[in-house]
């Protein structure tokens, strides 16, 4: 398949949603009731953009996305240690910030990576597969049926490997994370809408994966 510059922006996009959302979620904020990582309005739009992803491009091309952020969150978080362990000049005084910004625990990475993999996978997966199901019809109930899943998994997994043991209220905070990712996607499917079908019309594509392998790890495919 041809990779137009839509396709490369949509790709940009989701891949610098992904990094961002990593950098600024050290920051717990408050909302009412409830207490939420400040990349709670960040992340979810990596979502939509994958949405768009599998919908108008297909299951592969998505997957290769997805992939491709996995690696290039891996350089930045690499990049940032080195920059990390580097000697500080003597007239820098904020090694204390930039570790506490950046200074990833391998903890948090574990979680971080395995939930997103397991996540944008599952929500590539399932969107892939009702599309073919549903003969392309009720494109709101493919992103929202996908998010609820995908969201699902990337947010326990995150949770629970991030803050078990740690007295935290993993089910809870579980639940606060996942309702709030899977409200902005609700929020967000008029958005969907317009941007799916406009890309559809530009590209004069609509894929469907009828023929298509699942096999997550099949990059190359």
């Amino acid at each position: 398949m041809k990779i137009s510059h839509r396709l490369v922006i949509i790709i940009a996009l989701f891949i610098t949603c992904l990094i961002t959302a990593n950098v600024i979620a050290v920051k717990v904020i408050k909302l009412g009731p409830l207490v939420l990582p400040a990349a709670i309005f960040v992340f979810p739009l990596s979502y939509i953009l994958g949405d768009v992803l599998t919908e108008v491009y297909g299951y592969r091309t998505a997957r290769r996305v997805i992939w491709l952020g996995f690696a290039c969150n891996l350089i930045f978080v690499f990049f940032a240690w080195i920059g990390q362990i580097l000697p500080a000049a003597p007239f820098w005084v904020d090694q204390k910030a930039y570790e506490t910004i950046l200074g990833f625990t391998p903890r948090l990475l574990a979680a971080s990576f395995c939930g997103y993999l397991a996540g944008e996978l599952a929500n590539s997966f399932v969107l892939s597969r009702m599309k073919v199901l549903t003969r392309g019809r009720f494109l709101w109930s493919r992103t929202i049926g996908s998010t609820i899943i995908g969201q699902g998994l990337d947010t326990a997994i995150f949770i629970t490997v991030a803050f078990a043991g740690t007295g935290a209220a993993v089910p809870v905070m579980i639940l606060h994370h996942w309702g709030a990712k899977v409200a902005i996607e609700a929020i967000g499917t008029p958005a969907t809408y317009a941007t799916v079908n406009w890309l559809k019309r530009r590209e004069g594509i609509d894929i469907y994966d009828y023929n298509t392998k699942y096999n997550p790890f099949a990059i190359l495919e």
